[in-house]
């Protein structure tokens, strides 16, 4: 993943998105992607504000992008963004109990904190 830059052609951005999941068959550009259905970014202390603000205000204008997840690198701590309309979006915390379900095209990802931090050495058993 790490040589595949993400295009934002409203903002005429490219970015390197640490997770990205593409299901549109006709994204097939070999150098970058157009229509992500999900990214998630791992916050550290240099990248959390380009992540939190810069790239959220890029990403959530592309049409096909459904679920933004924002994991943070050193503390059990995840915001899932989900889109809920056009223009709406939803923010939902992640607790230990909560499982949440990634819905792109064909593929579906059922993903909790316990997915997220493993092997970190984070988790508290």
């Amino acid at each position: 993943m790490s040589d595949m830059k993400l295009r934002v052609a409203t903002h005429r951005s490219y970015y390197y998105p640490d997770v990205m999941l593409v299901c549109d068959d006709s994204d097939q550009h070999p150098i970058y992607k157009i229509a992500p259905c999900f990214i998630a970014e791992v916050l550290s202390p240099s990248t959390a504000t380009i992540d939190q603000r810069e790239k959220w205000l890029h990403y959530r204008d592309i049409p096909s992008l459904r679920y933004y997840l924002l994991v943070d690198a050193d503390h059990l701590n995840a915001r899932l963004l989900t889109r809920a309309g056009e223009d709406r979006w939803t923010e939902q915390t992640l607790d230990r109990e909560d499982i949440v379900e990634i819905a792109c095209g064909d593929a579906r990802l059922t993903l909790g904190l316990d997915d997220l931090y493993e092997d970190t050495g984070l988790l508290l058993v």
